[in-house]
């Protein structure tokens, strides 16, 4: 059985909102941390965009639920992700999905050292305009199950993209449920 179209979304990390845009017909709210990037996207077309962090989120000032969040290769942290996604069954819908796209374990070239932790950034593949990457947190494949798991997210899907021709790894999209019941007012 296929699930409905969600009504209601949250791209969480929206940048200059081309996300938003692509998801023509969802209600999309647009949040990132960086007051530039949602004023930009404000200009170029109207729609709910909020400059709010991580930990704002978590600790609930997003004020709204929705039936999907998509975090597209926009978690780059330790304590704030896992902030985040503990508290993402206070912004999803009962039964609304959180959906994770972020770097591959294997594609991060992490094989020989596979356990979470800092990472250096890079801008490797990007144009010269990008500079000074920001560090990340490497997380082990296990460890985004069991931070699903432990924030009351049910993984419903998880798929590994691969590049067609080399089949080389690009990215791990990870798509947990919110099965927990609203809480009471």
């Amino acid at each position: 059985m296929r699930r409905p179209a969600p009504a209601t979304g949250i791209d969480i990390g929206c940048g200059e909102r081309w996300l938003v845009r692509a998801l023509d017909g969802v209600a999309m709210t647009g949040v990132d941390v960086v007051p530039a990037l949602i004023e930009q996207a404000r200009r170029a077309s109207e729609g709910d965009y909020r400059v709010l962090s991580y930990e704002e989120i978590a600790a609930g000032k997003l004020a709204m639920r929705a039936d999907v969040a998509v975090c597209n290769f926009s978690l780059l942290g330790k304590e704030s992700v896992d902030g985040l996604v503990r508290a993402a069954t206070s912004f999803l819908t009962p039964g609304g999905a959180l959906i994770v796209q972020t770097i591959h374990p294997l594609a991060a070239g992490a094989a020989a050292d596979y356990r979470d932790g800092w990472r250096a950034g890079s801008w490797a593949g990007f144009s010269d305009a990008f500079s000074d990457p920001a560090p990340w947190y490497f997380r082990t494949l296990a460890s985004w199950l069991s931070l699903f798991r432990e924030s009351g997210l049910t993984l419903v899907d998880l798929r590994e993209p691969a590049h067609p021709e080399s089949g080389v790894l690009l990215s791990l999209i990870l798509v947990g449920e919110n099965r927990r019941p609203p809480a009471a007012s």
